[in-house]
């Protein structure tokens, strides 16, 4: 039996203006030539050229958030409550075996930038599908946004999910989603355009408070969920790095395939 291993994330680049500013990470190199001169002050009477090839470790020093990069959003991270009253759980409280399940992959590229994924718009697609949901799935969204990866429109691409949409994956039992988007929610510019319209705060980052109803986590800024060969019938391992009391942990999605 073979085994195929789908990465979903993308890299941690330095200087991309795929976030806002404030979020874009920072990287300082360091290189083998200046790893050697390091070395000397951990060894003393140690002389680069005793080194091989005179060279020696490389390290790199990052300034970054929580939410750099491909993450998993804990529930923590939309309100201090959940479940309607309980605290909300950090990242590093998420139970390991929300993060190894299996997955299902729900395409809506056909939606326009900013337009809503309604849970009407889910229930048909898993009709279509002819699949019904069980606890624990990790249900992953594919709007095509990432395409747009390391360009400032990335920020304004693909649909998003709403609140309704998102209950009615939490109220099946599913723990984990995931989004190919910078957002599960609408990208934030339609969400205050809106807002500016309509003055109805309930449009902000709705998706998200439905955590505050059912506690959920979500992954953002996936890729390549178009080389998902089929929509269901796979693993979804998507472990987040352990921060004490952080609102997110970075995490390397892959998408496994028995043959």
């Amino acid at each position: 039996m073979g085994r195929k291993i789908i990465d979903l994330s993308i890299a941690i680049e330095a200087g991309l203006p795929s976030d806002p500013p404030m979020m874009i990470p920072q990287i300082e190199y360091t290189s083998h030539s200046q790893g050697a001169e390091q070395m000397t002050q951990f060894f003393p009477g140690l002389k680069k050229e005793q080194l091989p090839e005179g060279l020696g470790w490389a390290v790199e020093s990052i300034t970054l958030t929580t939410h750099s990069g491909t993450h998993l959003d804990a529930p923590f991270h939309y309100h201090p409550k959940m479940d309607k009253g309980k605290p909300a759980m950090t990242i590093d409280e998420i139970p390991l075996e929300w993060c190894f399940q299996d997955g299902v992959l729900l395409d809506f590229s056909d939606k326009k930038d900013g337009e809503r994924i309604t849970a009407r718009d889910v229930e048909k697609k898993l009709a279509y599908l002819q699949y019904t949901l069980k606890p624990l799935d990790i249900v992953l969204v594919r709007t095509g946004a990432d395409a747009a990866w390391g360009k400032p429109e990335y920020l304004i691409k693909g649909g998003g999910m709403t609140r309704e949409s998102t209950l009615y994956l939490l109220e099946r039992g599913i723990k984990v989603v995931g989004i190919d988007a910078w957002s599960w929610d609408r990208p934030l510019p339609f969400l205050a355009q809106e807002f500016q319209q309509k003055g109805d705060p309930a449009v902000i980052w709705e998706a998200h408070f439905a955590g505050i109803e059912r506690g959920y986590c979500h992954m953002e800024k996936m890729a390549h969920l178009d080389q998902i060969p089929k929509p269901y019938g796979f693993k979804v391992a998507c472990f987040p790095i352990k921060i004490k009391n952080a609102s997110a942990g970075w995490t390397r999605p892959v998408a496994i395939l028995e043959d």
